[in-house]
């Protein structure tokens, strides 16, 4: 532990422990073959999409330097994404995977490449350049080929032993399935979306975190705001706590969100609470969670963005006006059994008294009510020429009310190479 007044006193010796800015340098290209099919099962009509359904490979570089020698020290991070089209059609468009052009079809390829330069004093680190930060604000949504990312500069701060402080401005973002970059859009709930023409250039965000007894306990606290559009406060409470055999976990969490200066869509009024409880022995874990939202709207965040809201899931976000949910989750690693690699877990998520008119922003006045149960199957090839290669299955049906009944299968591919 530094003690602190000695804060920026650490020794020239800590500074240079790594090896240098080419011999820390390392790199891995992975590769993602990927299918993806949604039935949105209550959609009719010919003028109205009913599924979607590709087939695509993505690719995956990253190079990260190591840091030049010195009391400050500084380094490059790159990664380059490539996606290419498989399979697709014009009436099975907008999976995620592939971008659709204007006449309605995917495009054949996408790729996109940038960089980040770094710089090092002490424990205190400053990014610039192409991001993908991971934050209870702005959470890495890893979910469909490739990964999306943002442009700006962050800093993290790791002087006192236990407590992180950060904070960032994110100037664009290139989403999941796209190669350019632009301005951020916001959505509430599970809107589409909202407001074209109607962005903002500026995501900032500062945070501390404080953890302590043994690490089992963290608190936390963000601030973060799409400039104009809304405002962000989060607090967070995290324990694990092992008791023999068992381990038992907390995890709580609560959002209070408004409209931000020329509020560009309008009035913002949102709480979110969620909690989390889990249990865990062996191979097995039982989690049950809880969520609520309050006040007038549905709950906000940046465009194409999931949340850590502890019930949201691949299909629905359980984050409409008003709504109450309850989740039961149970996870089986097969090690236990001595099968390595072999994961499988299942959960079912139900939520209610979802203010259907306001979460829509207009229509009809009715409670709304969904439910989803999600199967998840995985394994990593432990041994062999195809050690490494990982499996990954996901089915999901989810109904509801007030939007879109889906039923959903993918089929994740998975290979890393190391190069360096």
């Amino acid at each position: 532990m530094v003690p602190i007044a000695c804060i920026g006193c650490i020794s020239a010796d800590t500074l240079a422990a790594g090896k240098g800015f080419i011999e820390d340098t390392t790199a891995t290209l992975q590769a993602r073959n990927y299918y993806f099919s949604r039935d949105f099962s209550d959609i009719v009509g010919p003028s109205q999409q009913s599924r979607s359904e590709e087939w695509a490979q993505g690719f995956i570089l990253k190079v990260n330097s190591g840091y030049t020698q010195g009391t400050v020290g500084f380094g490059v991070d790159a990664i380059g994404l490539l996606g290419l089209k498989l399979d697709s059609g014009a009436g099975r468009v907008n999976t995620g995977l592939l971008p659709t052009g204007g006449d309605g079809k995917a495009q054949d390829d996408y790729s996109r490449l940038g960089a980040a330069l770094k710089v090092r004093l002490s424990r205190t680190e400053l990014r610039i350049g192409e991001q993908t930060p991971n934050l209870p604000v702005l959470t890495f949504s890893d979910v469909r080929l490739l990964p999306p990312t943002y442009q700006g500069a962050t800093l993290v701060s790791n002087e006192i032993a236990g407590l992180t402080l950060q904070g960032g401005q994110l100037r664009s973002a290139s989403l999941v399935n796209e190669a350019g970059d632009g301005e951020m859009f916001a959505k509430l709930g599970h809107a589409p979306r909202l407001g074209d023409g109607l962005s903002s250039d500026r995501f900032n965000y500062a945070a501390a975190e404080y953890a302590f007894n043994d690490q089992r306990t963290s608190v936390g606290i963000w601030y973060a705001q799409l400039q104009d559009v809304y405002n962000q406060r989060f607090y967070s409470l995290k324990h694990s706590q092992p008791l023999g055999d068992w381990v038992l976990g907390a995890n709580i969490g609560f959002y209070d969100s408004r409209e931000d200066g020329e509020r560009l869509l309008g009035e913002i009024d949102n709480q979110a609470l969620f909690s989390q409880l889990s249990l865990k022995r062996g191979g097995h874990t039982l989690l049950l969670g809880y969520q609520a939202m309050f006040g007038d709207d549905a709950f906000p965040r940046v465009f194409n963005n999931i949340t850590p809201l502890g019930n949201e899931v691949p299909t629905y976000e359980f984050a409409g006006a008003d709504e109450r949910s309850w989740q039961v989750r149970y996870d089986y690693d097969f090690d236990a059994m001595g099968v390595p690699g072999l994961v499988a877990g299942v959960r079912y998520i139900r939520g209610d008294n979802v203010d259907a008119q306001a979460t829509n922003r207009g229509g009809p006045r009715y409670e709304g009510k969904e439910f989803e149960r999600d199967l998840d199957i995985g394994y990593t090839v432990q041994s062999g020429s195809l050690k490494g290669l990982g499996v990954r299955v996901r089915n999901v049906t989810a109904r509801s009310n007030y939007r879109t009944d889906i039923d959903e299968n993918r089929l994740l591919l998975s290979y890393t190479w190391t190069l360096l």
